[in-house]
């Protein structure tokens, strides 16, 4: 599967998209860049939340491997989506190129840093990595799969899966989560949370006991999407998401103008629900200056 991103991380294909070496190399000979900024804390985020889940064709006993190419220093945060993914068990790969902070790519990337961190001054030398970075891939997947494949379900379905995610009492700061647990409690839940169009991902971490979540200090009128992770020894069960927005703020309705004078006059109007205060701005019409 293959993501790109900028302000805003954009598939270009899931995992499940192609099924041979010859129809990826098409794919990529047809890619279109995507230029742009540098928000590598929300790609990291996207591929988590977009890419890596069963309906884009990800397989609960198959390896998770991330590999990051950069050619920039993040404009936000990096490491805290990185830390996400590698709690979850999903394996960081960072590459650099030119102007690639390499102190951020070996936060981001998993241990070890020798075989999992690269960089190089321009793009065509990346054809110089291939073939190392492809045995260092093979390697670690064998690796893992021999070390965890006795321990790891093929087919989990409601054994360590939660459902039914239920969001309520949304007002315009707050949300209230509930979920269905698995038949097999989980050890913990991670919640992570973000607003849709962009914005750094944040966490809660809950006892595998709990099946509910308050969610508070959030911004108003923002879509924001929502995943419950259950986490167990050996596994992460398939993640539960959703998507909800937050209530616009209250507004002052129904102005009134009284007691008009020849420099005065009175506005009343029917209060905001919440408001500590309010600011009036008034100008001479139709273009004058604002007192």
């Amino acid at each position: 599967g293959l993501s790109q991103y900028s302000s805003d991380p954009r598939t270009e294909w899931d995992l499940s998209a192609y099924s041979t070496r010859d129809q990826v190399l098409e794919a990529m000979r047809n890619l279109r860049y995507k230029g742009g900024n540098t928000f590598t804390g929300l790609a990291l985020t996207h591929v988590l939340e977009q890419n890596l889940k069963p309906e884009a064709g990800a397989r609960l006993e198959a390896e998770k491997l991330v590999i990051l190419l950069t050619d920039g220093k993040s404009q936000d945060d990096a490491n805290l989506a990185a830390q996400t993914l590698k709690n979850l068990g999903i394996e960081i790969f960072a590459i650099g190129v030119k102007n690639a902070d390499e102190a951020e790519l070996k936060q981001v990337a998993s241990e070890p840093l020798e075989l999992t961190v690269y960089n190089v001054l321009d793009f065509p030398l990346l054809s110089s990595l291939v073939g190392r970075l492809t045995r260092v891939l093979c390697t670690r997947i064998k690796e893992k799969s021999n070390k965890e494949n006795a321990d790891i379900p093929v087919n989990t379905g409601p054994q360590l899966s939660p459902t039914d995610l239920k969001i309520s009492a949304v007002t315009s700061k707050s949300m209230h989560l509930a979920w269905s647990p698995p038949l097999r409690p989980p050890k913990k839940y991670r919640i992570v949370y973000y607003p849709s169009k962009g914005g750094i991902p944040k966490e809660v971490v809950l006892d595998g006991a709990v099946s509910s979540l308050q969610l508070s200090n959030l911004t108003s009128h923002t879509e924001y999407l929502v995943s419950v992770f259950p986490i167990y020894d050996a596994v992460v069960g398939d993640g539960l998401r959703g998507v909800t927005s937050t209530l616009p703020l209250s507004s002052p309705r129904s102005l009134r103008v009284s007691e008009l004078s020849h420099n005065s006059m009175r506005l009343s109007w029917k209060a905001a629900q919440g408001a500590t205060q309010y600011l009036v701005l008034c100008s001479a019409a139709p273009d004058g200056a604002e007192d």
